[in-house]
């Protein structure tokens, strides 16, 4: 595990890590001092450390979860599906990613997504991970493939596998119907969890080795607790934390990971769910090698890179194994917190557009509305009135609005597996603005920038692409289906950052291949 930062980083840096030692941050944190981030923070954190020694505890899980990926083995079961949202699906994504082994990580509503999940289900498990079971996009997949697999005269308490807290609503009812239950870490929350039960259990039924990964972890956790200029932790740390806490200075960073197959996300959701508060915060913006922002980067960002060389404008890098990694950003996200003044365990704000959600989905006609629609467009403006009728005139009203401080920020409400190129929008906006662009797949990431979009500096300016899908998928013992669940999750958000005084533009796109090729030849003229 290292990490490089610039020569004018390092010297910059150098009296806050030394602030840092002398306040013996990092072994409070080792230690499971729940003072640290102040008294209004500190009955959250005191049920929130267990990350701190999750590699070391976890191991205990370890002899189940290979016992049980035999016995699936010996039945033939081969393919193993995730049901998850936030840290309990960008963990285990990330885990298998990079070790070449499948898994088909479910973590959306959209009807044609889910529907292409419940396929070859004579050979396959699923693992149905929430701390609580009472989020609707995991409790509607579960009832998908509980459906799904009666349909097909196979038990589905054979083949689903359940991942929550000891005690939960979840793990009650789970336990009481027959399934299979790993509880994680009580005291873990989600984005925190990759070592826990949460990270492991799907990825270990996966075929990942993940005692290695739990060993790297452990080994790193010493110096990640010491006191020392040597803790790359306090040096990331207070590269965040100093950079978002005061005016004029770097509140954004791009993080581009091209090496580590899918890192950024899982750094994304960490660092902006935890950052994202009190109108404070660092955005962090993922982004590949060939981003427009690294050759013109805004003055207002920081590039930090998974490597082992500082070139270019490069502000650090970092390298080493996954689970040092992991253990790495979760100490440098709660020192940054500390450093921001903080609470870097809670997330006030994500639950406004859960609420918002649920409203529209017994009310759907209120969110039904549109502007104008132009070829087969369908448009609509939240939090700044449009002037004309054509999408030219749209997009133009809303790249008006970015300023010097501003991030655009891409909400795509579509099957991310079927349309992976929509991802090429946030490239194009970047060259056309100068400024960071995020790109999340909705609803995921209402599960991690979210929390950042209210909760943060109101810098954000928001394009969002939903769609009347071709055909819809019901959701057992429920009054809504997914096609009507993903409509108000969009429009619930929408509302949301419509009442934080943020601009939002809907496109509720036709044809979305040939949809965006219209929309990129509009932003870059």
């Amino acid at each position: 595990m290292k990490l490089t930062l610039s020569a004018g980083n390092q010297a910059a840096l150098g009296v806050e890590v030394q602030k840092l030692i002398s306040a013996s941050v990092a072994s409070r944190i080792a230690s499971k001092d729940n003072s640290l981030w102040g008294a209004a923070a500190q009955p959250e954190a005191s049920i929130r450390l267990g990350w701190i020694t999750s590699a070391r505890d976890s191991q205990e899980l370890l002899p189940e979860i290979f016992a049980l990926r035999d016995e699936f083995a010996a039945k033939g079961v081969n393919r193993f599906v995730l049901c998850g949202m936030g840290g309990s699906s960008l963990a285990p994504e990330v885990i298998t990613k990079n070790a070449n082994v499948d898994l088909v990580v479910l973590d959306a509503t959209a009807p044609d997504q889910v529907a292409s999940a419940l396929i070859h289900l004579e050979r396959t498990a699923v693992v149905v991970s929430s701390k609580s079971g009472s989020t609707v996009e995991t409790d509607s997949q579960k009832r998908a493939f509980e459906s799904a697999f009666k349909a097909a005269g196979i038990d589905p308490t054979e083949r689903i596998v359940i991942v929550t807290d000891p005690g939960s609503p979840l793990d009650v009812a789970s336990r009481t119907a027959g399934y299979r239950v790993f509880n994680a870490d009580p005291n873990v929350g989600g984005r925190y969890s990759a070592l826990t039960a949460f990270g492991l259990v799907p990825s270990g039924l996966a075929g990942v080795d993940v005692t290695e990964l739990l060993s790297s972890a452990v080994s790193a956790a010493a110096l990640l607790g010491s006191d020392s200029s040597e803790n790359p932790g306090l040096w990331l740390g207070a590269m965040l934390g100093r950079s978002a806490n005061g005016s004029g200075l770097k509140d954004k960073f791009l993080i581009e990971c091209d090496g580590l197959n899918g890192f950024g996300d899982w750094v994304e959701q960490l660092v902006a769910e935890s950052s994202g508060k009190e109108d404070r915060g660092i955005l962090p913006v993922v982004v590949t090698a060939n981003a427009p922002e690294i050759s013109s980067l805004p003055a207002d960002t920081l590039l930090i890179r998974f490597g082992t060389e500082v070139s270019g404008n490069t502000d650090a890098v970092f390298s080493g194994s996954l689970g040092e990694l992991f253990l790495l950003w979760e100490y440098a996200t709660v020192i940054a917190g500390y450093l921001q003044g903080i609470n870097p365990f809670d997330q006030p704000n994500v639950e406004s557009a859960k609420i918002a959600a649920r409203a529209l989905l017994d009310s759907p006609a209120s969110s039904a509305s549109v502007d104008f629609v132009d070829g087969g467009i369908a448009v609509k403006s939240y939090g700044f009135e449009l002037s004309g009728s054509t999408l030219d005139s749209a997009v133009e009203q809303l790249l008006s609005l970015v300023n010097d401080s501003s991030y655009i920020s891409v909400h795509a409400y579509l099957n991310r597996m079927a349309y992976p190129q929509l991802e090429t929008l946030r490239d194009v906006l970047a060259k056309r603005s100068g400024r960071p662009v995020t790109f999340g797949w909705g609803p995921r990431f209402l599960h991690s920038t979210g929390q950042y979009h209210k909760g943060g500096p109101k810098q954000g300016v928001f394009l969002q692409l939903t769609s009347d899908f071709a055909s819809d998928l019901a959701i057992e013992g429920r009054p809504f289906s997914f096609g009507s669940l993903i409509q108000a999750q969009a429009a619930g958000d929408a509302n949301v950052l419509k009442d934080n005084g943020l601009p939002v533009l809907t496109l509720r796109v036709s044809n979305p291949l040939a949809d965006l090729e219209r929309l990129k030849k509009v932003i870059a003229s």
